[in-house]
């Protein structure tokens, strides 16, 4: 694997550069009067720009083995036959990914705590796909688990680059080691799933969502590991990262957002418990990280009222609502919720308990209004108004697109006519959906051409009316990669 400094490599990322600690919390250490505090939060938040701002081309994933056959896939629950493919790598301090191998799938412990809590992490987060919902590894067909370790000097973060999982050693005095929480583990190899699922964009809503479901998922890992009941869990993320001297529980606290910390140097956690408390914000791509308390809580209410363990009640539903046809990569709050309460209809029965409890659990949090009915969303289910709308109806498959990319440093220009019909079966549907919301139209209003080299993309297709041109770095990742795929294949 080619290894870049500064830099992640391997398979380029089809989804967003996602990291664990949100860049607000990195902004108020950066204001710290402690110099060497402020430092590292600094470097952090730089870094995490450079990453998140970088231009990669979409490559094909290794998966290491054949896609499954109908016949091959278990009934959940069931015994591993294969088992996960994990090997950890160490890059001791500097910022070159992979780094040197020093653990591979079945041999010994190393001896360093972080590459074995690692290695531990990504086979107890197998486990839980595995067993609980019959998903071989986060693509479904066996995908090979990379992690890296000793990331960076003191590196404050622990991310997801699409390919990968990366964790730095904190700088321990705010945050220890980002591999000693499994729930932080579970977090980001989630975005994975999600990424070969439901592809939520990683702006405003949609990307509170896929934040959401990591914590989601990142906390059943560690509830199934340790055996713990919904009723019996602390539905924190992040607690086992802080540091003894630090005013807080974790990271984040789903059961009720708001509360995980209030620290003079972390300020106070600032995630909303309903939609009454909702946050505008054009930071952290739209307040990702800030609104998907919302949804939290809404799962941990319907967790607790279904009862017994969160992964088989309110987690099955939610990932069947995940990895199901009826999610846009666009999907907002409303919508999502519609689809969890069509969701445990189908799985429970109309009517059921579990139904009345996952819809009672948006009413909680603002999301759906009691007994106000609510419109059909695409999939069947019952949801509130939209906040963030759409275009028109979903293009067909011989619907036509410009696409074209100009400007950079080199001046070069690629363009492609396609009907979306003749892409990839994933791609037509982005597209589809891409089309159908106002999603681009709000991103070209929105910003300015600050950015001279950038790339330039413009978008147009005379049937839904799109006439759009917007810069790379406007663009949330998941968008610029279905760019980059679509002129590639062109």
């Amino acid at each position: 694997m080619t290894s870049t400094e500064t830099s992640t490599t391997g398979p380029a990322s089809h989804g967003a550069h996602c990291t664990i600690v949100p860049p607000y919390i990195l902004e108020a250490l950066a204001a710290s009067d402690e110099p060497g505090l402020a430092a590292q939060a600094r470097a952090a938040l730089r870094h995490d720009e450079r990453l998140r701002a970088a231009r990669r081309t979409p490559t094909a994933r290794p998966t290491g083995r054949r896609a499954p056959r109908r016949e091959d896939t278990p009934a959940p629950g069931s015994v591993s036959g294969a088992g996960p493919q994990r090997t950890i790598y160490d890059t001791k301090g500097s910022q070159t990914t992979p780094g040197t191998e020093v653990r591979r799938e079945g041999g010994q412990a190393t001896g360093d705590p972080a590459a074995d809590e690692a290695y531990d992490g990504l086979g107890a987060t197998w486990q839980l796909w595995w067993t609980a919902y019959a998903r071989d590894s986060l693509d479904g067909k066996g995908m090979p688990l990379l992690a890296t370790v000793h990331y960076g000097q003191n590196y404050d973060n622990a991310f997801w680059d699409g390919s990968q999982m990366v964790f730095g050693d904190g700088d321990g005095v705010i945050f220890q080691r980002f591999t000693k929480s499994l729930d932080v583990i579970g977090h980001e190899l989630a975005h994975g799933v999600t990424e070969h699922t439901a592809g939520l964009l990683y702006q405003g809503q949609s990307g509170a969502l896929n934040e959401s479901i990591s914590d989601v998922f990142g906390v059943l890992v560690k509830q199934k590991h340790l055996g713990q009941s919904a009723a019996e869990a602390d539905w924190l993320v992040g607690a086992d990262l802080l540091a003894p001297t630090v005013k807080g529980r974790a990271l984040r606290d789903m059961r009720n957002p708001g509360t995980a910390y209030d620290d003079p140097r972390l300020g106070k956690d600032p995630q909303p418990a309903d939609m009454a408390h909702y946050v505008d914000t054009s930071d952290d791509n739209g307040g990702v990280h800030t609104n998907s308390g919302i949804p939290n809580r809404a799962f941990v209410l319907a967790a607790l009222a279904i009862g017994g363990n969160a992964w088989e009640g309110a987690g099955a539903i939610w990932y069947a609502v995940v990895s199901g046809d009826g999610i846009k990569a666009d999907c907002d709050f409303a919508t999502f919720a519609g689809l969890t309460v069509e969701a445990a209809g189908r799985l429970h029965g109309d009517g059921s308990k579990e139904q009345s409890a996952v819809q009672t659990a948006w009413e909680q949090v603002g999301v759906l209004t009691a007994g106000a009915g609510g419109s059909t969303s695409p999939a069947g289910g019952v949801s509130a108004p939209s906040s963030e709308g759409r275009s028109g109806s979903t293009p067909g498959a011989d619907t036509q697109v410009v696409l074209r990319r100009s400007g950079g440093f080199a001046g070069l220009v690629r363009e492609r006519r396609v009907a979306i019909g003749e892409l990839p079966e994933r791609d037509a549907k982005d597209w589809q959906h891409l089309l159908a919301a106002p999603t681009l139209q709000r991103i070209a209003a929105s910003t300015e051409r600050t950015h001279p080299d950038a790339y330039v993309y413009s978008v147009v297709c005379d049937e839904v009316g799109c006439d759009i041109t917007v810069q790379e770095p406007h663009l949330p990742e998941a968008i610029h990669s279905l760019f980059e795929r679509t002129l590639s294949e062109g």
